[in-house]
């Protein structure tokens, strides 16, 4: 699993997020439409599947809630007669941060923001403030990151092994 504040396999994402729950961490997701690609002759296939994230938290002593859409690009493969991911790579594309009371006064640190990328800057912004290591070069809509995440994929359906 890769995302912004993780990055590793899927026991040890699951121990966290289940850690961070009982913490009192609030991050919910929204899944969306599927394409899928299938290999040809082969038992692999990429799904992009449309998702928001909404995480709730405090930012510099307000209430807020970030919302941020993407897709979810997965590296699947069928073994033992079962599909199963591979790989998860967000993508993420747009997000926002909204106080939760509309007349709440925030003002936000213009240097951090400018450490992430602006599909996911925000949510980056509120994950530092909860105290979560947030990767700064997740891919995007465009960029070298998400270019290498298509040819990943396209090796990936060509045959190749995948790496995180």
């Amino acid at each position: 699993m890769m995302a912004t504040w993780f990055q590793g396999p899927k026991e040890d994402f699951i121990r966290v997020s289940q850690e961070g729950a009982a913490r009192g961490v609030n991050i919910l997701h929204f899944t969306g439409g599927v394409r899928i690609t299938l290999a040809p002759a082969s038992p692999r296939a990429i799904a992009q599947t449309r998702m928001t994230i909404m995480q709730r938290a405090e930012v510099h002593g307000v209430p807020c809630d970030v919302a941020c859409t993407g897709r979810f690009y997965d590296f699947f493969e069928k073994r033992a007669g079962r599909w199963a991911i591979v790989l998860r790579q967000p993508i993420y594309e747009k997000d926002r941060l909204d106080p939760v009371d509309p007349a709440a006064s925030l003002t936000l640190d213009p240097e951090v923001l400018a450490r992430y990328p602006e599909g996911y800057r925000y949510l980056a912004y509120l994950q530092v403030q909860v105290g979560y290591p947030v990767k700064p070069d997740m891919p995007g809509v465009t960029g070298p990151e998400v270019d290498r995440l298509y040819q990943r994929g396209a090796a990936w359906l060509a045959g190749q092994p995948v790496a995180p």
